[in-house]
């Protein structure tokens, strides 16, 4: 199979029905916003694992760009939240919605995203209106609590990994897997293989937030598509900085909090300064570990996904480039 042909054409598919849903009316800002926000940019990762998993069973994925869709809305919904809740004023390279109009319209037009992608989950199939809303809503809640854990940690320095783990879990694994999940109960899956595949995504969620904090201080530039420091910057609290402070002497976690608490610094001198410390930590080594036992994990859970291989090598070819991979 042509996977990038593949991979082109489902995103042909959503966007052209997003783009015929989402028109601005010319009635209000919000459905200015609305459509500002959805078209700022994006990969369209989650609507397209709602269709690679929908397609695992069947062919006509046309049928579900509702449900799928609506996931994408929702995903857009709570970047738009996000960027208010943290000030943010860029977003994929664009003014956050916050800074455009202002803080009114940012949370008018985030709650109508919210309400228009619970009326294009419950477009499914009368059996299937059901278990689809049950993943979805189960999955908003979780994704509301991940984010106050966010919000909280900011505020903490004694943030354990497994906190943090949990919080990733919450905040953006589940979505992922709530997505894989919804495309095999639309597609008439048995229980077993959805409940594997919500699983895949679960550990895909988390070796791909890992991989983005490891790439924050690691990565190129070029490939990394933004400049390299970022989170240490704005003192993140990241799977990176959480473990260099739990496992550094008293030395070297003084020179951490210098550099946290510090309001005048040379940003090249910061990032050099900590990433310095998580290299002495072996911090980068770690994560690499972390990053390669989720991955692991996640395709533990595909494999056991009761489709023939070839079905199953397109969301492997997916996933691989989604972790910068060679299929």
């Amino acid at each position: 199979m042509d996977f990038e042909k593949y991979y082109s054409d489902r995103q042909k598919l959503i966007n052209n029905f997003l783009e015929k849903r989402m028109q601005k009316k010319g009635i209000s800002r919000v459905d200015e916003a609305m459509a500002y926000s959805l078209f700022a940019g994006g990969k369209r990762i989650r609507p397209s694992l709602v269709l690679m998993a929908y397609n695992l069973y069947k062919d006509d994925p046309e049928s579900i760009l509702s449900q799928a869709c609506g996931l994408e809305i929702y995903h857009n919904y709570t970047l738009l939240h996000d960027d208010l809740m943290d000030n943010a004023a860029m977003r994929r390279g664009h003014q956050t919605v916050h800074v455009k109009w202002n803080a009114n319209t940012a949370v008018l037009s985030g709650d109508s995203m919210y309400v228009l992608a619970f009326k294009r989950m419950a477009q499914s199939a009368p059996d299937k209106v059901k278990p689809v809303l049950d993943t979805f809503i189960e999955t908003a809640l979780q994704v509301g609590e991940g984010q106050q854990y966010d919000m909280d940690f900011e505020k903490r320095t004694d943030v354990t990994e497994e906190e943090y783990i949990e919080m990733i879990r919450l905040k953006t694994s589940v979505l992922l897997a709530c997505a894989l999940k919804i495309g095999a109960v639309l597609a008439g899956a048995s229980e077993s293989d959805a409940d594997n595949l919500y699983k895949f995504g679960e550990q895909i969620g988390l070796a791909f937030q890992l991989q983005d904090d490891y790439l924050d201080v690691y990565g190129d530039p070029k490939v990394f598509g933004k400049a390299i420091g970022g989170d240490i910057l704005c003192n993140k609290k990241t799977y990176m900085l959480i473990n260099a402070y739990n496992r550094a002497d008293e030395a070297r976690r003084n020179e951490l909090v210098k550099w946290i608490t510090a309001t005048d610094f040379n940003p090249e001198e910061k990032i050099k300064a900590v990433t310095s410390i998580y290299n002495e930590l072996g911090i980068d080594r770690l994560a690499e570990d972390r990053i390669k036992y989720y991955f692991e994990q996640s395709r533990k859970y595909l494999d056991l996904v009761s489709v023939d291989d070839e079905r199953k090598s397109v969301l492997r070819a997916y996933t691989d480039a989604m972790m910068g991979r060679k299929a």
